[in-house]
């Protein structure tokens, strides 16, 4: 129950600052609730399945989703995260996945932070001539290959979303408009979530009742915190982007358990 609560308020908070938070449930799980790191990454990433359904079908609604780019990186990334996810069960130490965790989420504070601080920087923009994502021949699939196989291998081995490094490949490799770039993120990370949480699964670090309590908590906080967005100031939900995965790291680093 104390699982379940602390999850709640989570959730809350997620759902209020609108990231996915999956660094964040590693370092609950792992220094408050004493966790191996593997199955509490193993458990983010099964939790994360659902967490994301609904974000993708309201994308889809919204018409922002590249269905071209996001089915062929998704179905690239499946095969990445289960090879990550092997990586991760097979050849590192918990004391070693923590550091890679660690190292990811500090990595994705500072990517957040220079999109919040500096958004006109061209990394950040679609490049001239196509905007409309379209890509034809051995061009496009060499860039989905590499995006996808990149990709996976960060969600599956490290457990996070990769929201972030997975949306400014979308702007960089692909060129799709930043509209497109969040909504065919949401549609990628479900297939490399499922792929790694399986991979998880089969190796013995995935805990059902555990994983139930994330589950129900992360979703019932979020749908709550989601009603508080629009009342907060700009100020405090910038800070609270950064802040989410940036103290998860930094905690993963410096607390020992």
């Amino acid at each position: 129950m104390i699982v379940f609560l602390t999850m709640l308020a989570m959730g809350m908070v997620i759902g209020f600052v609108g990231a996915g938070g999956a660094g964040v449930v590693i370092a609950v799980l792992t220094l408050i609730f004493n966790f191996p790191v593997h199955t509490a990454v193993g458990t983010s990433l099964a939790a994360m399945i659902f967490t994301t359904i609904s974000g993708t079908f309201s994308h889809f609604r919204e018409g922002n989703i590249n269905f071209k780019v996001g089915l062929t990186v998704g179905a690239v990334g499946f095969v990445g995260a289960f090879i990550g996810s092997k990586i991760a069960t097979n050849y590192l130490s918990g004391s070693n996945l923590k550091l890679c965790t660690a190292s990811m989420l500090i990595a994705s504070a500072v990517l957040v932070y220079s999109r919040l601080t500096w958004p006109d920087l061209p990394i950040f923009h679609p490049r001239g001539g196509q905007t409309d994502g379209k890509f034809s021949g051995a061009g496009f699939w060499v860039l989905a290959v590499i995006a996808g196989l990149g990709n996976g291998l960060l969600s599956g081995t490290f457990g996070i979303g990769a929201a972030q490094f997975i949306q400014l490949t979308l702007l960089v490799f692909f060129g799709l408009p930043l509209f497109q770039s969040v909504g065919t993120t949401m549609l990628i990370i479900l297939p490399m979530a499922a792929s790694g949480g399986l991979g998880y699964l089969l190796s013995g670090f995935l805990d059902m009742t555990l994983f139930i309590q994330v589950l129900l908590g992360l979703m019932i906080g979020a749908y709550t915190g989601a009603k508080f967005t629009r009342h907060a100031p700009r100020w405090l939900l910038k800070t609270a982007m950064v802040m989410m995965p940036g103290l998860a790291g930094v905690l993963l680093l410096v607390l020992k358990h």
